[in-house]
């Protein structure tokens, strides 16, 4: 493993992966502590704030599709609709509804799109695993 390819990229590379990687394990522990007490309220404005850093910095990462945007892209308005499904429960007051909006964003944004991020000879890849 050696994170200097990560430390040498772009710095919207840096702000996407660090932030993606800070929203991985801060949503993961939303996932397993007591919902609704303060901590998971912080936590949980903190990780919005962390989804948001990740799905801004996509914009400006597009050197898989020669200066384009590319098919992961797509995750970009997913994660904001999804964040906006998830918050507009929460003012509703449906704690269930916002508990399923921010699984699957967590699932979709994180887990698949993580996935996509680490196929072989992609960034994340060469990072963790070497050539």
């Amino acid at each position: 493993m050696t994170m200097s390819i990560l430390l040498e990229a772009p710095a919207a590379i840096q702000i996407h992966a660090f932030g993606a990687m800070g929203a991985f394990g801060l949503g993961s522990a939303q996932m397993i502590l007591p919902k609704g007490r303060s901590a998971h309220i912080i936590m949980g404005w903190v990780w919005v704030v962390l989804m948001v850093m990740v799905a801004s910095s996509a914009f400006f990462i597009r050197g898989i599709n020669h200066g384009s945007f590319s098919p992961i892209h797509l995750f970009i308005p997913l994660t904001i609709f999804g964040l906006y499904g998830g918050l507009s429960a929460l003012q509703r007051k449906d704690g269930r509804g916002h508990g399923k909006a921010m699984r699957g964003l967590f699932s979709g944004a994180l887990l698949l799109a993580g996935f996509f991020a680490f196929l072989p000879g992609r960034l994340m890849w060469t990072s963790i695993f070497g050539a």
